[in-house]
């Protein structure tokens, strides 16, 4: 038995949509990024994006578990001497929403260049519109 390889050209991506309306942050992320790596097919190769393409909508309604709205915290340092800037997630929920599933998503993938490359077939939005309603993006099951 010989274990079969796909090549890049054989890939034939998938647009999946996403309904983040009361889902869980973490746990949202994690099925985001299995399928964003691939590795829900059954031709799964590491160094192959295998992903498919994913569409979120209603990013400002997820969940998050206890209270971290309050003391979950992102930091973003500039280099200079105190240049730490600290925003709470509840900032960027009414500020800027995409970021906290984006975040959450990034940081769950590994750090190369292919995860760079995977990273950006994650299409997050807040509110239920999209303008990806070309690629007829089907809604998720359950058993992917």
């Amino acid at each position: 038995m010989s274990t079969t390889l796909v090549k890049k050209e054989a890939v034939q991506p998938k647009w999946w949509l996403i309904d983040a309306t009361d889902m869980v942050v973490g746990r949202l992320a994690v099925q985001i990024a299995t399928i964003l790596r691939g590795k829900h097919r059954p031709d799964y190769t590491p160094y192959i994006d295998t992903g498919d393409f994913i569409v979120v909508i209603n990013c400002e309604k997820v969940k998050f578990t206890g209270n971290k709205w309050d003391t979950k915290t992102y930091a973003a340092y500039s280099k200079y001497p105190g240049g730490l800037k600290i925003t709470s997630a509840k900032e960027y929920r009414d500020r800027k929403p995409e970021f906290i599933i984006e975040t959450a998503v990034k940081r769950m993938m590994p750090k190369n260049r292919l995860a760079a490359a995977q990273i950006s077939k994650l299409k997050v939005y807040a509110g239920d519109s999209h303008p990806h309603q070309a690629q007829q993006p089907q809604p998720l099951p359950k058993s992917v």
